[in-house]
């Protein structure tokens, strides 16, 4: 695992993007191996940089990793990208895949078996974003380093 440290743009330099990178073959391995390195990852940035990461943004950003490495293992032929990003106060967990066919999240129905995925980075990222790019697209999910201190779960508000 490599992790480069650069400047944001336009941030401040006390503010650096901490970031890591790895090409997944398209094989079984993959998702458990992208789990792993966002845990090392989310390590990293806590023990060398300093920066708070909460047991339950590490938890989140495994569970990210993981069913947005498994939709792109299950809907695009071939290998995948996961570009793993600290900005600021959240991790940036971006897939790239070689369909161009964008996700759409189905409505929620408890009586389906499966497919529930996208539901779920929607209902814990505090940013989701799906794009198209030249060639095939880009899944991108932003979540919390740290639990707000007022009490609130990753930054969101109670209702």
């Amino acid at each position: 695992m490599k992790t480069d440290l650069v400047p944001a743009g336009g941030a401040a330099p006390d503010r650096p993007v901490v970031r890591t990178s790895v090409a997944l073959a398209g094989d079984g391995t993959d998702i458990a191996h992208a789990r792993h390195l966002a845990a090392r990852f989310l390590a990293g940035v806590q023990a060398g940089h300093g920066l708070p990461v909460s047991e339950r943004a590490m938890d989140l950003t495994q569970l990210v990793v993981s069913e947005l490495v498994t939709n792109a293992h299950k809907y695009a032929p071939g290998p995948a990208l996961l570009d793993l990003r600290v900005t600021g106060d959240t991790v940036e967990v971006a897939v790239w895949d070689s369909d161009p066919t964008l996700p759409i999240a189905r409505a929620a129905d408890v009586g389906r078996v499966g497919q529930h995925g996208l539901e779920i980075v929607m209902a814990v990222a505090q940013g989701f974003e799906a794009q198209r790019e030249p060639v095939g697209k880009r899944i991108t999910a932003r979540i919390a380093l740290a639990d707000d201190p007022g009490g609130a779960v990753c930054g969101r508000r109670p209702l």
